[in-house]
């Protein structure tokens, strides 16, 4: 890197949160007119770090130093005032305002706000970059791509210079992820300094310049990333070699499990978010949906687990025996009592799965106290479940006593699926099992999903990878706007074929 020029010198930076040490006298250079990808293990302080850089955390030690000058960084708009701009996975942006109000809201100016010229400025930088944006567009009109897109024009509207980006394609579909790298390869050709925070090695073999890894809070190295490899970035992330194979075993005499037919479901509001949506769902395989995020993939798991009213159609449960149960109008406990034992990891953690001032043991036993016949809840065996999950997860707390909010977001989803999995289901729904997952804990649940199929388990698999979806899934149903605009096998599918089809372009075979 001597050809470049360090925009960012962290040196000794130190966060504590409690006895938890998130960073542990991290060094880190990040330079101008280069993408660096951040990697690490849930927990390992990636993003703790980038929240020191922009201004939402102050660390408890150390030294930042933009352009080789002292500064100290105590909330977003100091960070603003140094050109450092954080785009999180979760946007902050007004529905109801057009792009343009969105991106000056907040600024102060000399005068009157004029529009016309933030306007104008926006679509420069729009044409400078290659970002497609409507100025005049309203938020609540935007894809999730275009929102993203707002977010990073609002931080370069701001003078950012050094942009941080935390799991940027998330939730876009190959196609979008394609025209965000090219973007961001244009800034950083400007000379800008980016920082992605990403789980996705590909993505980071396709994209960044540079990697550096942090490890339970420390800094242990960085490289070029044209001199390594998925493997080795991971092996360095968890400190010991790890397998990195998604299996994915030939489905053993499957059967029906879950007819869905003509299903609808309408939103409160009246808004239609599932379409006459039909499909099998098979013992012994995996089924993955994919689409873009709110095409009606979370609306699908709670309908056929009792959790969402529906409008019309038919959710049946078929036994080994070939007798039909129907699920529809049934809520889980209906559900359960008439012998399915269905599993659902929603997407929800701390709202719908778990709660999140109780300990593990506690979560656990939502699942099982109305099996007991004292009035006294049992203990012993959540106890023995929790205790099972912490060790064959890796699960990293304290004890089976601590309350689930003060893990992880990574070790939260552990418990959850744990949990789930643990119940020995016919039926497993599961929606973004992995999200927020490092690598080797993703590796981890995929291995476990793989268990369930070859148990005999139905699996329903929704997942924003594509990768993955590809590689895991036996058959891959595609929703674009609530509708199944296909359903095709996953061991021939491409990303392409798949990307075009969550975008109405594409189509597939039925079943």
């Amino acid at each position: 890197m001597d050809n470049k020029i360090a925009a960012v010198k962290m040196r000794n930076i130190t966060k504590t949160f409690g006895t938890v040490v998130a960073n542990d006298r991290v060094w880190l250079d990040i330079y101008k007119g280069e993408i660096l990808a951040l990697l690490g293990e849930n927990g390992s302080g990636k993003t703790t770090l980038m929240n020191m850089l922009s201004g939402i955390y102050f660390p408890d030690e150390g030294q930042i130093f933009i352009d080789d000058k002292e500064v100290v960084i105590r909330s977003p708009k100091d960070a603003y005032r140094y050109g450092i701009g954080m785009i999180h996975q979760h946007f902050k942006l007004v529905d109801v305002l057009t792009a343009t109000e969105n991106i000056v809201l907040g600024l102060k100016e000399k005068g009157r706000l004029n529009l016309e010229a933030a306007r104008k400025k926006v679509r420069e930088i729009c044409d400078a970059y290659g970002f497609d944006v409507d100025p005049d567009q309203k938020i609540y009109d935007m894809s999730v791509s275009q929102k993203q897109t707002v977010e990073i024009v609002k931080a370069l509207y701001r003078g950012a210079d050094i942009l941080i980006l935390d799991e940027p394609t998330a939730v876009l579909t190959p196609q979008e992820t394609q025209k965000l790298f090219a973007v961001l390869r244009n800034m950083r050709d400007d000379g800008k300094a980016i920082v992605i925070i990403t789980h996705k090695m590909h993505e980071v073999e396709e994209l960044s310049d540079r990697v550096a890894v942090l490890r339970r809070g420390h800094f242990v190295g960085d490289m070029v990333t044209a001199n390594t490899n998925a493997q080795e970035m991971t092996n360095m992330m968890v400190g010991h070699p790890v397998v990195l194979n998604i299996d994915r075993p030939q489905p053993v005499d499957p059967k029906p499990r879950i007819e869905v037919k003509g299903l609808t479901v309408r939103s409160e509001d009246g808004i239609i978010k599932l379409e006459d949506v039909s499909f099998t769902a098979r013992s012994g395989e995996i089924l993955g949906i994919a689409g873009i995020s709110g095409c009606g993939q979370k609306e699908l798991l709670e309908a056929i687990a009792g959790l969402q009213p529906t409008e019309g159609g038919s959710i049946c449960y078929i036994n080994d025996d070939g007798s039909r149960e129907e699920l529809l109008g049934k809520d889980p406990l209906k559900i359960a009592d008439m012998g399915v034992t269905l599993s659902f990891v929603p997407e929800d953690r701390l709202g719908m799965g778990l709660v999140g001032s109780m300990d593990l043991t506690d979560n656990m036993m939502l699942r099982s106290f109305r099996k007991g016949r004292s009035i006294f809840a049992n203990r012993r065996a959540p106890k023995a479940v929790a205790e099972k999950v912490v060790k064959d997860l890796e699960v990293n707390p304290p004890s089976v006593s601590t309350p689930v909010r003060r893990l992880s977001g990574g070790n939260v989803q552990k418990v959850l699926v744990g949990r789930e999995i643990s119940l020995a289901p016919t039926v497993l729904l599961t929606a973004y099992a992995v999200r927020g997952l490092d690598i080797n804990s993703s590796y981890t649940i995929y291995d476990l999903i793989n268990q369930q199929k070859k148990d005999g388990v139905a699996v329903i698999y929704v997942g924003e990878d594509l990768d993955v979806l590809l590689e895991l899934s036996d058959r891959i149903l595609v929703l674009c706007g609530g509708k199944v605009s296909g359903i095709v096998d996953g061991p021939g599918a491409t990303k392409e074929q798949v990307g075009l089809m969550m975008t109405k372009l594409g189509g597939g075979s039925d079943e």
